[in-house]
């Protein structure tokens, strides 16, 4: 590999159903090993992007970041049309810039938000991108129970502990869940998820909508930190990652308008 001179980040989708998750593996399909596979193909060099964090098997991206340094003085819309080109259709570059080069697509982030989409009754078109529910679920319940998520908790009952995270403590700047049709959308924006953290978090809260656990008991098990307490892990397929903050020295990542909870706002890299 020539000595890298740039380092470029790009912003990615991908439909997760057929992955095994972000990162690559001895076996199963991989975000991370179509992008590098694509990579080595398009300019030549042996490299493996950075992501702002991993995705289970089955979940979604709208908003992933990923980075690589390289040699190469290719034109960065190049790279773009040169990645679509080579990358299978459940993976898209969205936007490719340079970024600094101590950027990192991980450390450098201060928040992400993601989505989870539960589908009241049977769902056929959205089956890969919903958790289909079929008992009557009261949302305002679930509201309720989610208020008690913003802030700086510890997160142990929420979470899968193997192996055990340096700290269970993540800030949530926002939590909400809205209606859309048949479907309750479940919102969250934190500094930082432990693994299953957001799965884990609906699954509670969809026994609360069912009126098998009572409102408080998500802000109780914040205090008690006991997994075996909480609710059970929802399905993969139903959660997105939407987009991936960054602090505005970096010039890399910018929001269009103000995110709610209905949807990703429309979003770009400058350059």
């Amino acid at each position: 590999m020539a000595e890298a001179q740039r380092n470029i980040g790009l912003l990615l989708e991908y439909d997760g159903s057929a992955f095994q998750g972000w990162q690559i593996q001895a076996a199963g399909r991989t975000v991370q090993g179509e992008l590098a596979r694509a990579l080595g193909v398009l300019i030549g060099e042996s490299v493996c992007p950075t992501g702002s964090g991993r995705t289970d098997a089955g979940t979604h991206a709208l908003g992933q970041v990923a980075n690589f340094r390289t040699g190469s003085a290719m034109p960065l819309e190049r790279i773009r049309r040169g990645l679509n080109g080579l990358l299978p259709p459940d993976l898209a570059v969205r936007a490719v810039v340079s970024v600094p080069m101590d950027f990192h697509a991980r450390y450098s982030a201060c928040s992400k938000r993601y989505r989870y989409r539960i589908r009241r009754g049977k769902a056929a078109m959205e089956r890969q991108h919903v958790w289909s529910v079929f008992e009557p679920l009261d949302i305002d319940a679930m509201r309720l129970a989610a208020a008690s998520m913003p802030g700086s908790h510890g997160f142990a009952a929420f979470c899968k502990q193997d192996p055990v995270p340096s700290s269970f403590i993540c800030r949530v700047s926002d939590a909400g869940l809205t209606e859309q049709g048949p479907e309750i959308v479940f919102e969250i924006q934190a500094d930082r998820f432990l693994r299953h953290m957001v799965r884990i978090l609906t699954g509670t809260l969809v026994e609360v909508g069912c009126g098998r656990r009572p409102v408080d008991d998500v802000a109780q098990l914040l205090s008690s930190g006991e997994r075996r307490l909480a609710g059970p892990t929802a399905p993969a397929r139903g959660l997105c990652l939407l987009h991936v903050h960054y602090p505005p020295e970096t010039g890399l990542y910018q929001t269009i308008g103000t995110p709610d909870r209905a949807g990703a706002s429309a979003q770009r890299f400058p350059g």
